[in-house]
């Protein structure tokens, strides 16, 4: 833009102002090069939601799905069953029932729920109210430590199923839809962001605990982007199983470093990160066994442990809905509507209440990892994700399969979510191009939300004791614990903080705020495409009650 004014005039050499452009289009109107105009649907994927590939590359696709949801149920029950008095063969078992529970889970979603490509996996919200369990549990005196293990389970069983009813409640009273209704481009920028970048400690901290196998992993996975372009041929193949392809190279590369000797005189932790033989689990695990309701005994039900549970299904009630965003965009479809997100999280509710028949070591949530992949892939196919189930049935079924691939070096899967973490967070700043990216008044909301949601869980993660104790202590653990463990949590931060901030400064800013193109999707009938994406199988024979319907 040409400026007019120049303020004051120091010195006396008085230069005369340029003279006055001719009235017509802007500056900005003159080439650069080009401008992209704002799209609702990716342009680059090969296969969207209703699309499928072959079936042969539809089960490629699919088992690479289960390997990438396959690393936080590891990290989870790894950290987690030991600090119980699990043996290895119970961690055995605790994997193959999470593996179970999210097949069950994900079908549910995919067919019910949202019916996004979506994969329903263990969470970490539920860290801190099992920690909270164990420090009790542990406090009591116990015949032996494996008593002490299925005694911990029922109670964590108990503590599931009440607060499944959270989500119940908040999904099927349609209260969380109507949140997403005060939702501006935003506040969906820091929330899909953050359920990526929230992550960091499960990506380069964790690879770094075994540099020589999960930094060749990374490279491996970023020099395949460079490589898929040497050959026409080679770029559909390496573009959508180069994953495989790294996991196998690096995985044979730990096992020869392990076979030689590399790890024999380090420390122990060193040798669980690297070392492929360190896990225990093949050998544990039984060859058939089929996961069945209350296989610990009957629930042990404590209010003291119900209200830091409520406090995660709280998390990842915000957390699904950022991770179900930024599913929709990547498998295609248009934005995920109010109501779609309300009987999403209703059927999450749901899949906790079945985890807590079934004796789950956590709750569930959507798994951030598996919907970076469709953007890794290219392939955001409904079916692929579907298909994946059977995979986690097999592999929980037959235990020592499964225990093969449980295996696989943490360090390696920590590498896949570097990548595929980051995916998420820049879909979530895509959504910018939806609002005034030139807004100082968007500029302090994003700034403020991106920043604090990242902050505050840290200072809460870096000030919580072992035992599961956050820097909230008040004289009533309930209270402490639905603190501690809303405030761990960087979607539930980003959700608090930028729609407070969005829907009270400056809130008459409608088109800076890009709420004009988010108003569609705030309605059932607000865009024809609705109906399309996200419409129920059962609808059109009237087998669903009409208030579960489209």
């Amino acid at each position: 833009m040409v400026e007019t004014g120049h303020g004051h005039n120091h010195g006396h050499n008085h230069t005369p102002p340029p003279p006055q452009q001719p009235a017509g289009p802007p500056a900005m109107a003159v080439s650069r090069g080009p401008i992209w105009t704002p799209a609702e649907q990716l342009q680059q994927l090969q296969y969207c939601i209703h699309s499928n590939p072959s079936w042969p590359e539809t089960a490629f696709l699919a088992f690479q799905h289960y390997i990438v949801m396959l690393g936080t149920i590891v990290i989870i029950a790894s950290d987690l069953v030991p600090r119980m008095g699990g043996t290895h063969g119970d961690k055995a078992r605790v994997i193959e029932t999470l593996l179970f529970l999210a097949g069950i889970n994900t079908l549910l979603q995919t067919l019910i729920g949202t019916r996004l490509p979506t994969v329903m996996g263990a969470s970490f919200a539920y860290t801190l109210p099992v920690l909270s369990i164990i420090k009790d549990i542990s406090n009591e005196n116990h015949t032996n430590e494996h008593g002490r293990f299925v005694h911990t389970m029922r109670t964590i069983q108990g503590a599931l199923i009440v607060s499944s009813f959270v989500n119940i409640i908040l999904g099927y009273s349609t209260i969380i839809g109507n949140l997403t209704k005060h939702f501006s481009a935003i506040v969906i920028v820091p929330v899909v962001g953050v359920v990526g970048l929230g992550l960091f400690a499960r990506g380069f901290p964790l690879l770094a605990n075994c540099v020589e196998i999960g930094l060749p992993m990374l490279l491996l996975l970023v020099i395949c982007q460079y490589l898929k372009h040497l050959h026409s041929r080679g770029h559909a193949l390496l573009e959508r199983f180069h994953l495989l392809f790294c996991l196998a190279i690096v995985w044979a590369f730990a096992a020869i470093l392990t076979a030689a000797g590399a790890y024999n005189n380090v420390a122990p932790i060193t040798q669980r990160s690297c070392r492929t033989d360190r896990s225990f689990l093949i050998s544990s695990a039984p060859w058939v066994r089929v996961p069945y309701p209350f296989q610990w005994g009957p629930p042990i039900f404590r209010a003291s442990h119900v209200f830091g549970m409520m406090g995660a299904a709280l998390v990842t009630a915000a957390e699904s809905t950022g991770t179900f965003i930024a599913a929709s965009r990547l498998a295609g479809a248009t934005h995920t509507p109010g109501h779609v997100v309300s009987r999403s999280i209703g059927l999450q509710g749901v899949s906790l209440l079945i985890d807590g028949i079934f004796g789950a070591l956590v709750g569930t949530t959507a798994s951030v990892e598996n919907v970076g992949l469709l953007g890794l892939t290219h392939i955001g196919s409904r079916r692929v994700v579907q298909i994946s189930t059977a995979f986690m049935f097999f592999f929980s079924i037959f235990g020592k399969f499964g225990a093969l691939f449980a295996s696989i070096p943490l360090p390696i899967f920590a590498a896949i979510y570097c990548v595929v973490f980051g995916i998420v967070s820049a879909v979530g700043i895509s959504f910018m191009q939806f609002a005034n990216s030139n807004s100082l008044r968007n500029h302090y909301v994003l700034g403020l939300s991106l920043f604090l949601a990242i902050s505050i869980p840290q200072y809460f993660v870096s000030n919580t004791s072992l035992d599961g104790h956050g820097p909230v202590r008040t004289n009533g653990g309930w209270f402490n614990d639905i603190l501690n463990t809303i405030f761990s949590s960087p979607p539930a931060v980003a959700i608090i903080v930028a729609t407070i901030l969005d829907n009270t400064l400056e809130r008459e800013a409608v088109n800076d705020r890009g709420v004009p193109w988010l108003k569609p999707f705030q309605h059932r009938k607000g865009d024809a495409r609705t109906e399309e994406f996200y419409n129920l199988p059962l609808r059109a024979h009237g087998w669903l009650p009409s208030r579960f319907r489209n």
